[in-house]
Order: C-alpha cells, then sequence, then structure tokens
C-alpha cells in the first residue's frame, strides 16, 4: 500500500474510534440511568415492604414501652404503700390483742358470776337430767327463708312499721330484717 492509502486508512480507522468514543459516551449515561431505574422498580416494592414492617414494629415497640413504664410506676406505687401496709398490719395486731383481752374479761366475768351464783341453784340444776338429742343449726335456714319472705313481700309493703324501720328503710334497695328473726 502507498503512503497515501495508509494515511486515509489509519485516518479513517482514528474517526471511527473517536465516533465510537462519542457514541460511548452520549449513550453511557442514559444507559445507566436505565439500569439505576430498573433497578429501583425491583427493589421498591421489598423496600416500601420493609418500611411498613418497620412502622408496625416501631408501633409495637412504643405500647410495650408505654406498658412497661405503666408497669414501672405500678411497682413504685406498691414500695411506696409498704408503710401502709405496715400500719395495717400492726392496727391487726393491736386488734387480736384488744379482742384477746376482751375474751379474757368476758371469760373472767362469766366465771365470777357462775360462781356468785346461789348454791341452791347448783344443787337443783344439778339434779336435773334432761337429755335433749342435738339438733342442727336452723339459724342459717331461718335467715334464708326470711330474706325469700322480704323479697317477695318486698321493702314497706308491711304495716305496723316503727319509725326506726322506716328511717331505715330510706334506701328503697335496702332489704330490711324484723327484729324477731335469727341472726
Amino acid at each position: 500500500m502507498s503512503r497515501g492509502g495508509e494515511l486515509v486508512f489509519k485516518t479513517k480507522k482514528t474517526s471511527e474510534k473517536i465516533s465510537e468514543n462519542i457514541h460511548i459516551f452520549a449513550n453511557d449515561p442514559s444507559l445507566a440511568f436505565f439500569r439505576v431505574q430498573e433497578h429501583v422498580r425491583k427493589v421498591s416494592p421489598a423496600i416500601f415492604e420493609k418500611r411498613d414492617e418497620v412502622f408496625q414494629l416501631q408501633n409495637n415497640l412504643q405500647g410495650h414501652c408505654y406498658d412497661m413504664e405503666y408497669g414501672i410506676q405500678a411497682l413504685r406505687t406498691i414500695e411506696k404503700s409498704e408503710s401502709i401496709f405496715e400500719n395495717i398490719q400492726e392496727m391487726i395486731k393491736a386488734s387480736i390483742f384488744l379482742k384477746q383481752q376482751l375474751k379474757y374479761e368476758e371469760s373472767r366475768k362469766k366465771v365470777k358470776k357462775d360462781s356468785t351464783k346461789s348454791s341452791v341453784y347448783k344443787r337443783f340444776s344439778a339434779h336435773l337430767a334432761l337429755d335433749l338429742p342435738d339438733l342442727p343449726d336452723f339459724g342459717g335456714v331461718m335467715r334464708e327463708t326470711s330474706q325469700r319472705m322480704e323479697s317477695m313481700i318486698g321493702p314497706g309493703t308491711g304495716t305496723g312499721r316503727t319509725e326506726t324501720q322506716a328511717a331505715l328503710s330510706s334506701n328503697p334497695g335496702e332489704l330490711q330484717r324484723s327484729y324477731t328473726t335469727l341472726h
């Protein structure tokens, strides 16, 4: 080949390479944007799904935090009420002690009362021999029957009520007991 043909061939090759590079530089960004768009289209539904899942977990976590704060507040109030329970316990102990003292005094009075009775009465009661059979306790049956009768009759329907009974039955929802029933 001649020098002129070789020069034309090299110029043609160079111009083709330059035009190819210009074409690549011109189309490469649009190809990159196409690839980015394709990637976003594939990944975005999964991202939105994960986002919704994160929001739901955040709401659940916030609810659990509120529950934990309420629990902590409840524990703190329980800790503060310890002195109140100690006071209640001391009052119960004192009331039990006072009840025992009252019971002891009553038994002492009963023994004293029994010892002061006349000896004639003691001798007379010692000679009496009554064998009474053991009867079941009818107190519960009597109360139940009394309550049934009162609920059937209803408050305020009886006659001959005293002022005290009328004052006690000022609340129409309450049942009033007669003074003759067993309590």
